[in-house]
């Protein structure tokens, strides 16, 4: 599919400011998503060529979090593979099951983990104490977000950082690190599926990914320099924005 230079410039940028905010908070599908599908992407494609241009801005930012040393979290590697083959397990069952529940369910549970984020004003600023151990917690959220990100998606950055800063302790820049790695293996399995049902748009897709690369690059730098003070803020701000959007999908659906 060919499109007009000017959607392939739009979608150079949207590809930018999603990995820029990707790269620090999760959530760059609210820029990418809307952009393909403006495009004239049908869904299904559209989501495709979304974990598809993903898979380069999350990998960019994941060295750069890994270079920094904030990737040192025992049980990382356990979690990244679980969550990859977790999340091919997921885009298949997508095929035969009903995300209905999903649907209607995910946009409470983001905004429960706003409140809790909002109220706790040293998320993450500082380490705590684990509450679970590392190789539980790899094999547990593994299998369980790994899957969700295939089967669904929307939040499961979010759902990575607040479950690592509540059960392991680690501060944002290091829990923003391990989620960007389990985020990359996760978006993998997932295009595994999308590539067999010729669900991506190269075209769109390489377009975005130029703008990714850079965005991820900028994004990643900042959050690594600035640290979870300046983390925290966007994090919210995505969080409740991707809250919002799921909400009024769901009342619009009905």
């Amino acid at each position: 599919m060919n499109f007009p230079p000017l959607t392939y410039l739009l979608l150079f940028f949207a590809g930018l400011v999603g990995g820029f905010i990707d790269s620090i908070a999760g959530g760059g599908g609210l820029i990418t998503v809307p952009a393909l599908l403006a495009a004239g992407l049908p869904p299904q494609v559209a989501l495709g060529t979304n974990k598809f241009q993903s898979c380069f801005g999350t990998m960019v930012a994941a060295v750069s979090y890994a270079r920094a040393g904030l990737m040192k979290t025992p049980g990382l590697a356990y979690a990244a593979g679980l969550a990859f083959f977790a999340s091919v397990g997921g885009a298949l069952t997508v095929t035969v099951l009903d995300k209905e529940i999903l649907r209607l369910a995910i946009p409470w549970m983001l905004a429960i983990v706003t409140v809790y984020t909002t109220l706790n004003r040293k998320f993450g600023i500082d380490p705590g104490h684990a509450r679970m151990s590392s190789m539980l917690f790899a094999i547990l959220f593994g299998i369980v977000l790994g899957f969700y990100d295939g089967f669904f998606g929307p939040g499961t950055g979010s759902f990575w950082t607040v479950a690592l800063v509540a059960l392991l302790g680690l501060e944002l820049r290091s829990a923003t690190g391990y989620t960007k790695a389990v985020n990359l293996c996760s978006n993998l399995g997932a295009l595994v599926i999308f590539l067999f049902s010729g669900s991506v748009s190269f075209a769109a897709g390489g377009a975005m990914i130029a703008g990714q690369l850079l965005g991820a690059k900028l994004g990643s730098g900042l959050a690594i320099r600035k640290g979870a003070g300046f983390i925290r803020p966007i994090f919210l701000a995505v969080v409740f924005a991707m809250t919002v959007k799921l909400l009024w999908d769901a009342m619009s659906s009905n």
